[in-house]
């Protein structure tokens, strides 16, 4: 059964011959499906011995905030990690502290397996999907399959909290634009990792665009202040916000911080390793150097241009009063804005791909669109059912594509040993392996453009 069929089964108005107890009780289906898959994940991870030796950092920058230490001196665990987050995200961690080591790996294991399934729930509402099956559902059904991929195992392994600053964007996305509140979760996410900052860039962008239509049609400066300058105004308050409160509690930490730590990209860790899946890492790799700065200061710079535009035109073209196409368009602005802050961070570790849950929840529900329109006509007459349109076809295909990028583990196929710098001497195959997450990122930014490019063709852009 296709996904399609599965939402058109619970259509009242549809016949229902010999409807499966799947069908007939779709979420507690799901659940058990969910519950199952989570066990076997759980148990996996135990018998891997995942160290979660990120949370172990996390723990360590806490003890340090209560011992009055400097944050960025101390290193942890026997790898000598070093602390890269601003001063608030250790603020945070200091509740880690409370708990022995073995509790505080189950809480952290439990709280990301949720934030899994509220990522898909958000990324689902964000696709609008789904249309007939319950959501509930459609949730703990795709969260029992997409646990299964190497950015979440990777972030679970770690014990990272990927999956919070993804919830905590999407939170924000998916809320009404009436919320004067919206912007709160860019902003925090931001003042934990720097990176989400850039949905605060992009929403000002796509803002700045709206308004200068708005004025140029005379409608006023009042109507030109519109809910994505209003929600890049709160994201980028609440940010400094939290600059703010850690410079009240740690003036020596964020002082170090913004004037020293923020600029030392290698600080993380070596540029060319196949964990780094960002376009400096595949240079670096592609190039045989260390530090590829010069082109990837162009390259990033021009990927960073391409995907502000490309989320900004999406989330113009999905505004009410836009293109039947375009109510799709916060979607996308929000994976291509995902993909472009991947693409230009010095370093995208494996596990930041979280956003592939997103990216492959919008690829399928664009499949699902196109199918959804394929011609019924002699169906009643008890003719075979037409094919899958090509369009739908193709989108199953991108989709399945890049499922199993995500899914494959492939970038660790290539030697990787830490400190070998083995990746300087990769033969062709194996950069294409140890590059397969900026090559879905480009496929995403590539996909958007397309997309765009039609509806601008076909429909004029209005304000």
């Amino acid at each position: 059964m296709t996904a399609l069929e599965l939402e058109q089964s619970t259509d009242p108005g549809g016949p229902v011959p010999r409807r499966g107890i799947i069908r007939r009780h779709p979420v507690p289906a799901a659940a058990l499906a969910c519950l199952v898959s989570f066990a076997a994940f759980w148990i996996a991870q135990r018998l891997a011995h995942v160290t979660m030796i990120d949370l172990m950092v996390y723990r360590a920058e806490g003890l340090t905030v209560r011992a009055g230490e400097s944050l960025y001196d101390m290193v942890a665990t026997s790898a000598r990690l070093p602390n890269t987050y601003p001063p608030f995200a250790a603020l945070l961690f200091t509740p880690l502290t409370l708990f022995d080591v073995p509790a505080m790996r189950t809480l952290a294991t439990v709280g990301n397996l949720l934030l899994l399934v509220a990522v898909v729930h958000l990324s689902l509402r964000l696709a609008g999907r789904p249309r007939r099956l319950p959501r509930p559902a459609a949730t703990l059904a795709l969260s029992a399959l997409l646990v299964w991929c190497e950015p979440v195992w990777t972030t679970l392994r770690y014990g990272q909290i990927n999956l919070l600053l993804a919830a905590l964007v999407l939170w924000d996305l998916t809320r009404r634009d009436s919320n004067r509140l919206a912007g709160i979760g860019i902003g925090i996410a931001a003042g934990i990792k720097l990176t989400p900052a850039l949905f605060a860039v992009f929403l000002a962008v796509a803002g700045a665009v709206l308004a200068g239509r708005r004025l140029r049609s005379g409608a006023g400066i009042r109507a030109a202040w519109n809910p994505w300058l209003r929600q890049a105004a709160v994201a980028t308050s609440t940010f400094l916000a939290t600059a703010l409160l850690s410079a009240l509690a740690l003036p020596r930490d964020s002082h170090r911080f913004w004037t020293e730590t923020v600029f030392a990209a290698d600080r993380v860790g070596e540029v060319e390793i196949t964990a780094n899946q960002s376009l400096r890492g595949a240079l670096a790799r592609l190039l045989h150097t260390h530090d590829p700065s010069a082109v990837w200061v162009v390259v990033a710079g021009l990927t960073a241009v391409l995907g502000l535009a490309l989320a900004a035109g999406s989330l113009l073209r999905g505004q009410p009063g836009a293109a039947p196409a375009g109510s799709r368009g916060k979607a996308w602005a929000a994976v291509v804005c995902a993909a472009t802050a991947l693409l230009i961070s010095p370093i995208s570790w494996s596990h930041h791909w979280v956003w592939c849950v997103p990216m492959l929840i919008l690829l399928g529900s664009e499949a699902l669109h196109r199918a959804a329109h394929r011609p019924a006509a002699g169906a009643e007459h008890g003719a075979p059912r037409r094919r899958m349109p090509t369009a739908a076809r193709r989108w199953w295909t991108t989709t399945i594509a890049l499922g199993l990028l995500f899914f494959s583990f492939a970038l660790w196929w290539v030697p990787h040993r830490w400190h070998r710098h083995e990746e300087l001497h990769q033969n062709g195959v194996q950069m294409l392996l140890s590059d397969v997450y900026p090559i879905a990122g480009t496929v995403i930014l590539a996909l958007a453009s397309v997309r765009l490019w039609r509806m601008n063709r076909t429909t004029a852009p209005r304000s």
